[in-house]
């Protein structure tokens, strides 16, 4: 196994052009701590590290461009690499602050698919590599309901059948969304209804039937502990929190998946950043089949390169299969909803304001 496994990295090592003595270079890479830093630091850092000499310096951060922006427009970069949200890959790409990426470094997929088919559609953009699926879904206590069990978005909706208190992120976004799916309408119609105003009126006509129902959460800690702590028998949450809470704590969770909305983490390199060639060898090799399959064992974030899904095995620590609990297994993947970023850039500020005053009725 270790003969292999140094075999693969040799041969990552040589397509990427690492070959040769060990490099003096650092990296500072920046991503969002926790889990998932960890995920990365054990699929992307310590591979990298060991092929190429290469340390890395790790920081987190609470996400956003503002840090970034305020490096590059003083001169003084010092991140390298930065993991961020698709919506600001794209802006950052659009106001010029970030690296353009040139995809044809990124390593084929292991039966020599090139990487541009390789990669989930809408994964690979002008300044960004696409790393993870991740997805907010909602989850629900299995000790709280003796007979039929929640399957599909609209029974969170359904206190009748399933009486209880739920959670949910307290913001429009995504609550619109589930709504919709909830009374509904298709995942891929969800975005042309809520740009109506007929259809946010509907959203919140949904909403208004769990509303007293309904506690509020604004950390994505605080759902597994409002399961836990039995305020809510099933609430809203990221995928990989509720992941965790099973796997490591041991939880009576489970999670539907129906009507997940996805969205999608991405390295990006500011302008100007210090090692700029290193990151880009650093892209690439975190991004290929292996590494992507190898953070699926750490963490239940789901590898943006099709290949990747066939090698993904078990959670490094607690031995628990994971493929299942990925937000792309084909299983989960059936009626999901890419979160549009563009739509909240336009709508964000009104429906704020309209759940708000909502809220507060």
């Amino acid at each position: 196994m270790k003969n292999w496994m140094k075999g693969t990295l040799l041969a990552s090592g040589l397509a990427l052009g690492f070959a040769g003595a060990a490099s003096a270079s650092e990296l500072t890479i920046v991503s969002w701590g926790g889990a998932y830093t960890k995920s990365q630091v054990k699929a992307y850092h310590e591979p990298y590290t060991a092929m190429t000499g290469t340390k890395i310096k790790s920081e987190d951060y609470s996400g956003g461009l503002a840090e970034v922006k305020a490096q590059v427009e003083a001169g003084n970069v010092s991140w390298d690499l930065v993991d961020v949200e698709l919506s600001d890959a794209i802006r950052g790409c659009d106001e010029g602050i970030l690296e353009t990426i040139d995809h044809s470094i990124l390593p084929a997929a292991p039966d020599g698919t090139p990487a541009s088919e390789d990669f989930i559609e809408g994964t690979l953009h002008e300044c960004a590599v696409g790393l993870i699926v991740w997805s907010t879904v909602y989850a629900y206590d299995t000790t709280k309901f003796s007979g039929d069990q929640p399957s599909t978005i609209g029974d969170f909706f359904d206190t009748a059948k399933f009486p209880g208190k739920r959670g949910l992120r307290k913001g429009p976004k995504p609550n619109l969304e589930f709504a919709l799916i909830a009374d509904g309408v298709a995942a891929a119609d969800v975005y042309d209804v809520l740009a109506t105003p007929e259809g946010v009126d509907r959203a919140f006509a949904k909403l208004d039937t769990i509303k007293d129902s309904a506690i509020w959460w604004e950390a994505g800690a605080q759902p597994p502990q409002m399961l836990a702590d039995g305020e809510v028998v099933m609430s809203t949450a990221y995928n990989g929190r509720i992941f965790n809470a099973v796997a490591t704590e041991n939880k009576p969770f489970e999670i539907v998946w129906d009507g997940q909305v996805w969205d999608l983490d991405l390295w990006v390199i500011p302008k100007g950043a210090p090692n700029k060639d290193e990151a880009m060898k650093f892209a690439a090799f975190s991004s290929d089949t292996q590494r992507l399959a190898d953070q699926a064992s750490w963490i239940s974030y789901g590898p943006v390169r099709k290949s990747s899904t066939a090698l993904i095995g078990k959670h490094a620590e607690a031995g628990i299969d994971m493929a299942p609990h990925m937000p792309t297994a084909p299983e989960n993947f059936g009626n999901a909803l890419q979160n549009d970023f563009e739509f909240w850039a336009d709508h964000q500020d009104e429906l704020n304001e309209r759940f708000n005053a909502w809220l507060a009725q």
